[in-house]
């Protein structure tokens, strides 16, 4: 069984609505779930923040938050995640923000990748992964499979109903 037919197995047991916060996957987490025969009973809803203005007006980003971190940091991908919560019917939420590539910098090379969850049940957990300079197709693949992994990791943090 796939990890997205996983998630939406379990929360479906347990009764949890999900939603998703994306910049450099621009809605491939969301398709994937809802690839899922079923998964309308549990999806809520994606919300594709490509630019720092969509970050802010959909999921709540603040301003300053961009202006000190950039758009591919813990601190901005925590608040993509709560905002997303916040803004949707969902009990939990996954956000990712990166450099897909080609290019970056010294300080945000290619291939990194922040991702946070944010649930109803445990604070949010945000972590940053350094894909390396494997290709844009390859890291947007890597990006949904770990998204993937931390929101069925989550979903165990819900009680079966």
């Amino acid at each position: 069984m796939t990890p997205a037919a996983q998630i939406v197995e379990t929360a479906l047991r347990k009764g949890v609505l999900i939603a998703t916060a994306e910049s450099c996957t621009a809605g491939m987490i969301s398709a994937a779930i809802t690839d899922i025969a079923g998964s309308s009973a549990v999806f809520d809803r994606g919300f594709v923040t490509y630019s720092n203005a969509a970050k802010m007006d959909m999921t709540g980003v603040q301003p300053s938050t961009l202006a000190s971190y950039g758009a591919v940091s813990q601190e901005v991908v925590r608040e993509m995640a709560e905002g997303a919560l916040k803004s949707s019917g969902a009990q939990i939420a996954v956000a990712v923000s990166g450099i897909a590539g080609p290019g970056g910098s010294e300080h945000k090379p290619e291939g990194r990748v922040c991702f946070a969850l944010s649930c109803e049940t445990q604070i949010t957990k945000s972590e940053t992964i350094d894909f390396g300079a494997i290709g844009r197709a390859q890291v947007r693949q890597a990006t949904v499979n770990h998204a993937l992994e931390m929101l069925l990791s989550g979903l165990s943090s819900f009680d079966d109903k």
